[in-house]
């Protein structure tokens, strides 16, 4: 229809398209300012870290079958997740959004119009042909296609920045279920903390009313007085007043756990609390190597992602200062006449290129590229700081797992000699060289100390799981349920 001059048109658009180039700076990984190794623990406590691979399923090393069975629902179940997924499958069609503009866009359009033209207008310039009407009908139809050439790159780099910002939701979803297992085990210990220490209180409270009842009888035989009776009386009264608030706790904690596994409250109730032990701790901890920290946790590769979109976004801003070749055309069919509407006779068409040169813009085009850059900067400032902060994150995590554990030492410690004191009152009392009183005495400083032994078991269990957190060692979990959020 259009002849040899079409053909010459798009021959030079093609050769146009294969000579064009993506202007900006190419993104390039940055570097994470880490240390060579780090501060490993003494072989004096009970469980040391080492440089091995980080372990992607820690909560398998306290060998709890409960914790295990809970981690396994967590990624099908968990509403955080499930909505961290959405927001991936968004960032992903916002990038073939992007995608779509640099692809040929075609479509159709069919219109009808009645003219009435003024004779004091248009046809006073003209000379109409003899009976020629001033008011018609005009029906038509066309098929319009057109396609931009993205010379200097600038669809290309929005769609690098959407392909990033997808990576940069994919990270904090990362994030999200290190997140949360590490809550859901966080919950977890400190349930079967207060359950141990509900039953040593409840213990510590019998030995309290045996210890009144003793003192009520050395009343009777006149060897006790009213005053060692209020004092047992206010310790019992004391130790029972502790009860209903650990109770709240351990209620909190099965609907905390509950909800992390998107169930009702308390439905869990008779599998949690089917158990009250304590897990105990792994030998060892593998912590990887700083080199590993950057490519393992996800909050600093969303800020690497992050980065990365910004950098896109600049180049994106800089092509926007240069010219735009796009090509356009439609075809179809115009007549006054609905008939004859699809008769040969009436095709009519248009194709040709236009070149957009940007000139004046008030500024528009400068102060954008000034924000891109900006954002930009930020953006690696941003990262620097993850990178810093996850350092210090690791770097306490160890001091903290490696004390508590000197803490927790110090305390079995204790625990055994309250416990040899305990079996030594009793021996007296059985060879009736001392009285029973003293033998409540020891028992209760030996529950004391073992209620103490379980908080500090409890929060070395917590200062290891804060240290996979700090890894970045845990999220991989989710990934084997992807999609199948609740």
């Amino acid at each position: 229809m259009f002849g040899r001059k079409t053909r010459r048109l798009y021959l030079l658009c093609a050769a146009t398209t294969l000579g064009a180039c993506t202007v900006g700076r190419d993104f390039k990984e940055p570097h994470a300012n880490l240390p060579s190794r780090w501060n490993e623990s003494p072989h004096s406590v009970a469980s040391t870290t080492y440089g091995g691979a980080v372990d992607a399923t820690w909560w398998n090393s306290f060998h709890d079958a409960e914790l295990t069975s809970l981690v396994s629902r967590l990624a099908a179940q968990n509403f955080d997740l499930a909505m961290a997924e959405q927001r991936v499958e968004e960032g992903r069609q916002e990038r073939n959004a992007a995608a779509s503009q640099g692809l040929p866009q075609l479509g159709t359009s069919a219109s009808y119009s009645r003219t009435m033209m003024s004779p004091q207008g248009f046809l006073q310039l003209v000379q109409p042909r003899p009976g020629a009407p001033t008011e018609y009908d005009l029906f038509s139809n066309s098929i319009m296609a057109s396609w931009e050439a993205d010379l200097f790159g600038r669809i290309r780099r929005r769609v690098e920045a959407a392909r990033a910002n997808t990576a940069a939701a994919e990270e904090a979803r990362h994030a999200i279920a290190l997140e949360t297992v590490s809550d859901l085990a966080l919950n977890y210990f400190s349930l079967r903390a207060v359950q141990n220490k509900i039953e040593i209180t409840k213990r510590n409270v019998a030995i309290a009313e045996r210890n009144t009842r003793l003192v009520r009888n050395q009343i009777m035989f006149g060897t006790g007085n009213n005053l060692d009776l209020a004092e047992s009386l206010e310790l019992e009264t004391s130790m029972r007043s502790t009860l209903p608030a650990m109770e709240s706790l351990r209620s909190h904690l099965l609907n905390a756990i509950t909800l992390l596994l998107a169930q009702s409250p308390h439905s869990l109730d008779g599998e949690l609390l089917a158990s009250t032990n304590q897990p105990d701790l792994p030998p060892s901890v593998p912590t990887g190597l700083p080199s590993e920290l950057a490519r393992r946790r996800p909050d600093i590769r969303e800020a690497e992602a992050k980065l990365h979109a910004a950098t896109a976004q600049t180049g994106a801003a800089v092509a926007a200062f240069y010219p735009d070749i796009s090509l356009s055309g439609n075809f179809g069919t115009q007549s006054i006449q609905f008939p004859k509407m699809f008769n040969l006779s009436s095709r009519a068409g248009a194709v040709g290129p236009s070149l957009d040169i940007p000139i004046f813009k008030g500024g528009q085009l400068r102060a954008e590229l000034h924000l891109r850059k900006a954002e930009q900067k930020e953006a690696a400032i941003a990262y620097q700081k993850v990178v810093l902060k996850a350092w210090n994150e690791v770097d306490d995590a160890m001091v903290s797992y490696r004390n508590v554990q000197k803490t927790h030492d110090e305390i079995k410690n204790t625990v055994t000699e309250a416990k040899r004191e305990l079996d030594v009152a009793q021996q007296r009392y059985s060879d009736g060289t001392e009285n029973y009183l003293n033998v409540i005495a020891s028992e209760r400083e030996y529950l004391d100390e073992s209620s103490r032994l379980v908080s500090s078991k409890a929060e070395s269990e917590a200062m290891l799981v804060q240290l996979y957190k700090s890894l970045g060692g845990g999220w991989e979990y989710a990934e084997e349920n992807k999609g199948k959020g609740a």
